[in-house]
C-alpha cells in the first residue's frame, strides 16, 4: 500500500493502477496467473525521435506506445504531448483504458501513447514533424485491426489528421479508422469533441438519481479547464442546470459564489491564455478549489491531486471524474468513508473512447451518423455502464472505483481465459 508519506513525495501511477488491481483482483478469486498477467503491459514500444526545428537545429525527442491488453479486441488509447511523460504514466494510463473499454462493454482493449515534449513551446510546423516522426517509428505497430491511438493531453485533431496522413502514406491507402478524434473531413464523428465531459454529466445525472441529489442549482467547482473540463461546465449548465462557482487551470483558479458564466470565461480564458485576471471573480488556487464545500466536484486536470494529504478535506457530496486517475487509492478509502460519492475515471470519462469507438465503426463501413444519434447511444452506454458499477458497489459493499474494477477485470478476465491464455 502507497502511505501517505510516499504520497507527498512522488506518486508512482502504474503501482496506484497495480493497487487497484490487486484490490479487485482479491475481491474476484482471480486465477493468480490471471492475476499477474494483467498487472503488466502486454508489449510496449520506445522510440527515439530526431526533428528539425525552425531554427534549423535537430533536437531528440522520446516517445512511448504501450498496449497493455488486447484480450477483448484491438487497443485504443490517446497520445500524449507532455513535458513531464514518464513510461509509467503510459503503462498506468494504458491498464485504465483497459479497464475502461471493459466497463462500458466495448470490443477494444488499452493502449496508451505519448512523446516528452512541451508542444506550448513549439510552432505548428515542429509539432507537424513532430507528429509524422511518431508515426514513422510506431505506425507499424498501429492499425484498425491492431492498435487505435487518440487525441489526450495537448494533442488535437489537427494533430490526428498529420499522423492520419503519415500513416496513410506509408500504408500507400487511406485508413482513416486507424485514429480517431480526427476532423470531421477526414471521418471524424460527429459528437467527439465533448463526448467525454458529455458520458461524465450522463453519469452525474444517474448518480443524482440514485442518491435522491437535486442537481438543479448544484454548486460545482471544476479543476482542470481544458476540453473536459470546459465542456463540464457548458454540459453541466445546459443538462442538469448546475452552478459552476470555481474553475481552474494551470496558472490558477477563480471563484465567484454567485456562479460563473460558461462564454464570459471561455472568451476570457481564449483572449489571456488562462481563467486567472476574469474580472468577476476572485482568485483561489488549484489547491483552494479542490477544498471547496460545493456539491460537485469535478477533478479534470491530470493524475494525483486528491491524495490522503488532502482527501479529508474535500467537502463535496459527489466527485466527478473527468480526469484520469485524479484520486489515490489511500484517499479513495478516506472519501468513501466520509461520504463523498466518487464517480471513477474510468467509467466517468469514458464517454471519449465510447464516441471513438462509434468513429471506427463509421470508418470501417463508410457510414456516418448525425449527432442526435451519436448522443442518444453514447447515453445508453454510460447509463447501462453506470448502473452496473453502482449495483456491484452496494453487492460488494465497497466504494465505485472498486466496483468499476470488479466489473472491468472479470470482462477482461474471462475473454483472457477463453483464449486459454492463463
Amino acid at each position: 500500500m502507497i502511505t501517505p508519506v510516499l504520497e507527498e513525495k512522488k506518486i508512482n501511477p502504474f503501482e496506484v493502477a497495480q493497487e487497484q488491481l490487486d484490490e479487485a483482483a482479491a475481491l474476484l478469486h482471480l486465477d493468480p496467473a490471471v492475476h499477474e498477467f494483467l498487472r503488466w503491459p502486454m508489449r510496449e514500444l520506445h522510440v527515439t525521435l530526431p526533428v528539425k526545428m525552425d531554427d534549423g537545429i535537430t533536437k531528440i525527442f522520446h516517445g512511448f506506445r504501450v498496449q497493455y491488453n488486447d484480450a477483448r479486441g484491438p487497443t485504443k488509447g490517446g497520445i500524449r504531448f507532455h513535458p513531464d511523460e514518464t513510461i509509467d504514466t503510459v503503462r498506468a494510463l494504458a491498464a485504465w483504458m483497459t479497464w475502461k473499454t471493459a466497463v462500458v462493454d466495448i470490443p477494444l482493449g488499452g493502449g496508451k501513447g505519448g512523446i516528452i515534449c512541451n508542444p506550448k513551446a513549439m510552432s505548428p510546423n515542429e509539432l507537424e514533424r513532430l507528429s509524422r516522426a511518431y508515426i514513422r517509428q510506431v505506425g507499424r505497430i498501429l492499425g484498425l485491426e491492431k492498435d487505435v491511438p487518440a487525441p489526450d493531453v495537448y494533442t488535437t485533431p489537427q494533430i490526428m489528421a498529420w499522423m492520419v496522413d503519415e500513416f496513410s502514406f506509408m500504408q500507400g491507402y487511406n485508413e482513416f479508422g486507424m485514429i480517431t478524434g480526427k476532423p470531421l473531413a477526414l471521418g471524424g464523428s460527429a459528437g467527439r469533441g465533448d463526448a467525454t465531459a458529455r458520458g461524465g454529466i450522463y453519469c452525474l445525472r444517474e448518480a443524482g438519481k440514485a442518491l435522491g441529489l437535486n442537481l438543479d442549482g448544484a454548486t460545482t467547482a471544476i479543476q482542470g479547464y481544458g476540453n473536459a473540463g470546459t465542456f463540464g461546465h457548458k454540459l453541466g449548465v445546459e443538462l442538469l442546470g448546475l452552478k459552476v462557482v470555481a474553475v481552474s487551470d494551470s496558472k490558477g483558479g477563480i471563484y465567484n459564489e454567485k456562479g460563473l458564466d460558461y462564454d464570459k470565461v471561455m472568451t476570457h480564458k481564449n483572449r489571456t491564455g488562462s481563467v486567472v485576471g476574469f474580472p468577476e471573480a476572485d482568485l483561489i488556487t488549484n489547491e483552494e478549489l479542490l477544498e471547496l464545500n460545493v456539491t460537485v466536484l469535478m477533478p479534470s486536470a491530470l493524475e494525483s491531486v486528491i491524495t490522503a494529504t488532502n482527501a479529508d478535506r474535500i467537502k463535496a457530496k459527489v466527485s466527478v471524474e473527468l480526469a484520469n486517475g485524479p484520486t489515490t487509492p489511500d484517499a479513495d478509502k478516506i472519501l468513501y468513508h466520509n461520504g463523498v460519492y466518487v464517480i471513477p475515471d474510468f467509467l466517468c470519462n469514458a464517454g471519449g473512447v465510447t464516441v471513438s469507438y462509434f468513429e471506427m465503426v463509421q470508418n470501417a463501413y463508410g457510414y456516418y451518423w448525425d449527432e442526435p444519434l451519436v448522443h442518444e447511444r453514447l447515453d445508453k452506454k454510460m447509463t447501462t455502464a453506470f448502473h452496473a458499477v453502482h449495483l456491484t458497489a452496494q453487492e460488494y459493499e465497497v466504494h465505485n472505483r472498486v466496483a468499476a474494477y470488479l466489473v472491468a477485470v472479470s470482462r477482461v478476465a474471462e475473454a483472457v481465459r477463453l483464449r486459454g491464455w492463463a
